[in-house]
C-alpha cells in the first residue's frame, strides 16, 4: 500500500472541543512495502498518526491518500473494504480473556471471512496450521491452544503480532508492540515482524520507544514532537544529535526509560482470571 499525507493534521481521540490537533502539517510519502519507524516522546502524536493512517480517524486539515485515493471521500462500502486491506494493532491488543490463542489469531483472518464462517471459527477454528505457523514466528507455538486470560502481557504483545501474519492487510500499523517485552525478545520479535512484512511485500509502520531497536532493524526514521514532523531521513543519517532535539526535557525515554502504559504488562507477569 501507498500512503501519503500533504500537510495533514488531526485531532487526538480523547481531545475535547476546540483542543489543540495532535498532529499539525505532517506531510509523508511512504512506498508500497516500505518499513519506516516513527520514534519520539510521549504526546508526540505517534498513536494519532497511525490511527489516521488506518483510516479510523479522518484529518481535521490536509489530506491523507492511501493508494491515491482519499478514504473520506469514498461510499461506506469501499471505505470498509479499504480498511479491510489493512490492520492496527495497538499496544495492548484487545484479546477476549476467555478466547483461545487459536481463536485470538485467526480472527486477523475476519476481512476476509463471510459472518458463517467468522462464527464457525469461534467454536472450530477454521485454519489451525496458519494460526500455529504464525506463531511460532513469534515463539509461541505452545500456547496455540492456551486461554488468553493466562498469558503474560508480553505474550499478548506477540499474540496480538500474529494475527498480522495470517491477515489479508497490506499494511501494517504496529503501536509500541515491545512495551512489555525483555530486551532479547523484543528485538527478535522485532526482527521477524521486519523479515515477514519484507517477505510478503507488506508495508509496515511501526511506532517505537526503543531507539535502538528503531535504528537497527528500520530503513527510514520518522521522529515526531508535540505532533509535528522534526526529520524523515534513512537511519544511518539520524544522528545522536538530531535524537537529542527530539528527546530533550524527556532524555529518559531516549535511553530506555518510559514505562509501559497503563494495561501493558511486563513479559514476566501473569494474569489470572477466576471463572465463575
Amino acid at each position: 500500500m501507498k500512503l501519503s499525507l500533504q500537510g495533514l493534521s488531526a485531532r487526538h481521540a480523547t481531545a475535547r472541543r476546540g483542543a489543540a490537533d495532535a498532529l499539525t502539517g505532517i506531510g509523508l510519502d511512504i512506498a508500497e512495502a516500505e518499513q519506516i519507524a516513527v520514534i519520539g516522546p510521549s504526546g508526540a502524536g505517534k498513536t494519532t498518526l497511525l490511527e489516521v493512517l488506518a483510516c479510523a480517524r479522518p484529518p481535521s486539515a490536509g489530506a491523507l491518500r492511501v493508494d491515491g485515493a482519499d478514504p473520506w471521500a469514498l461510499p461506506g462500502g469501499e471505505l470498509q473494504r479499504l480498511r479491510g486491506r489493512l490492520i492496527l494493532l495497538p499496544q495492548v491488543p484487545p484479546l477476549p480473556p476467555r478466547q483461545r490463542v487459536v481463536t485470538a489469531v485467526l480472527a486477523g483472518r475476519l476481512p476476509a471471512w463471510s459472518l458463517g464462517t467468522a462464527l464457525r471459527s469461534l467454536f472450530y477454528p477454521v485454519d489451525i496450521p496458519a494460526a500455529d505457523a504464525a506463531l511460532e514466528v513469534f515463539e509461541l507455538g505452545d500456547k496455540l491452544f492456551e486461554r488468553v486470560d493466562r498469558l503474560s502481557g508480553g505474550e499478548r504483545q506477540r499474540v496480538g503480532l500474529a494475527r498480522a501474519l495470517v491477515a489479508p492487510a497490506r499494511l501494517w500499523l504496529v503501536d509500541e508492540p515491545l512495551s512489555a517485552l525483555d530486551p532479547a525478545r523484543a528485538e527478535r520479535a522485532i526482527a521477524a515482524l521486519a523479515r515477514e512484512a519484507g517477505a510478503r511485500g507488506v508495508t509496515l509502520v511501526a511506532t517505537l520507544h526503543q531507539v535502538d531497536t528503531a535504528l537497527a532493524h528500520f530503513p527510514r526514521i520518522v521522529g515526531l514532537r508535540d505532533g509535528r514532523l522534526v526529520f524523515d531521513l534513512p537511519a544511518a543519517e539520524v544522528t545522536p544529535e538530531l535524537l537529542a532535539r527530539l528527546y530533550a526535557q524527556h532524555e529518559d525515554e531516549l535511553h530506555g526509560g518510559a514505562a509501559p502504559q497503563a494495561g501493558a504488562l511486563t513479559e514476566p507477569a501473569r494474569v489470572a482470571m477466576q471463572c465463575r
